[in-house]
C-alpha cells in the first residue's frame, strides 16, 4: 500500500473552535483554548503518524478584519494555509455560522478538496444545523460534511480516516517521532499567555505578547525567564497587580502546566516589558516571528 502524507489546514471564524478541533484529533493539547475570540496568533502544526499516512494538521488564526499590523501577518497565515492546503477545513460555528462574500473568496482559492465541519450542533435546533449545512455546501461544494459537537464529544477516528483518505500518495515529511513543528520555547509562552486571556478583560490579552529570552536546561530542572509585553505603563501596573499579586497568579498557574508539558520542576520569572505600539511595529513582529 502507497504511503500518504499532506498538509491539513483548518480555517474558520473566531470561537468556530478550530483550536479544541486540532487538540482533540492530535490527541495533545498544542493550541491555547480560551472563551475569548481570536486567541490563535500563530499557525501551528500538529502531527499524526501511523504506517499508512501522516496528517499533518494546522490550527490558523481566525478570519477577521484587520485593525493592525499583527493581525495583516495573522490573516497572511490564513491566506497561506488555503493555498498550500493539501486538504482544507472549514469549521462554522452553527450560531455564528454567515460566511461573508470575503470569506467565500478566500475558500474559493483553494485547489485542493474542502471539508465542512460544523460544530456546536448541540447548542442549535436540527433544522437550523440543516440549514446551515445546505447553505454552506451550496456555496463551498465541499467534498465532505461533519455536524458535530466538538466539546461533548469527538468521532476522531472517523474523522482522522476521512482526512487521510484525501492525501495524496508522499513520503513522510516529518520524523515519525515528531509531533509538532514548534519548539519548547514557543509552547511556554503560549501557555503564560493563555492565563493572561484567562484573567484579563478588554484590551488587555489582545495588546500582550510573551517572550521566553532565557531558556536554561539543568538536570533536574527548567529554568525560564520570560518577559510579559505590554504597549502601555498603565497595562503593565494591571499585570502585575496590587503587591504583585497578578502576576503571582499568572506565574504560578503557568508554572504548574509548563511542568506537566515537559515532564520536570520548572522555576519561572516572569518579568512585565512596556513595547509602545508593537503590534504595530514591523521590526519587533518580525523579530517575534509573526513576519517572514
Amino acid at each position: 500500500m502507497a504511503h500518504k502524507a499532506g498538509f491539513v489546514n483548518i480555517i474558520g471564524k473566531p470561537n468556530a473552535g478550530k483550536s479544541t478541533l486540532s487538540n482533540a484529533l492530535i490527541g495533545e493539547q498544542l493550541s491555547i483554548i480560551t472563551p475569548k475570540a481570536s486567541t490563535t496568533r500563530h499557525r501551528i502544526k500538529g502531527i499524526i503518524n501511523t504506517d499508512e499516512y501522516q496528517l499533518i494538521l494546522s490550527d490558523t488564526p481566525g478570519i477577521i478584519d484587520p485593525a493592525y499590523k499583527l493581525h495583516d501577518s495573522m490573516m497572511t497565515a490564513v491566506k497561506e494555509s488555503v493555498e498550500d492546503a493539501d486538504l482544507l477545513i472549514v469549521l462554522v460555528d452553527v450560531t455564528n455560522a454567515d460566511l461573508t462574500e470575503d470569506h467565500l473568496a478566500l475558500i474559493a482559492k483553494a485547489t485542493c478538496p474542502v471539508i465542512l465541519i460544523v460544530n456546536k450542533v448541540d447548542l442549535s435546533t436540527p433544522d437550523k444545523v440543516l440549514s446551515v449545512m445546505n447553505d454552506l455546501k451550496e456555496k463551498i461544494k465541499p467534498v465532505e460534511v461533519f455536524a458535530l459537537s466538538i466539546t461533548s464529544g469527538l468521532n476522531t477516528e472517523s474523522l482522522i480516516k476521512t482526512m487521510a483518505a484525501y492525501l495524496p500518495e508522499h513520503e513522510a515529511f516529518f520524523p515519525k517521532d515528531q509531533l509538532t513543528d514548534r519548539n519548547t520555547r514557543f509552547f511556554v509562552s503560549e501557555m503564560i499567555r493563555e492565563k493572561i486571556f484567562k484573567h484579563y478583560e478588554q484590551e488587555i490579552p489582545y495588546s500582550t505578547e510573551v517572550i521566553v529570552h532565557d531558556y536554561k536546561e539543568e538536570p533536574n530542572i527548567d529554568k525560564i525567564y520570560a518577559f510579559i509585553i505590554v504597549e502601555r505603563d498603565s497595562q503593565k501596573g494591571i499585570i502585575i497587580g496590587k503587591n504583585g499579586e497578578g502576576i503571582k497568579r499568572i506565574g504560578t498557574e503557568a508554572r504548574k502546566d509548563i511542568e506537566a508539558f515537559v515532564q520536570k520542576k520548572v522555576f519561572l520569572d516572569l518579568r512585565v516589558k512596556v513595547e509602545e505600539n508593537w503590534r504595530k511595529d514591523d521590526l519587533k513582529l518580525k523579530h517575534w516571528g509573526y513576519i517572514d
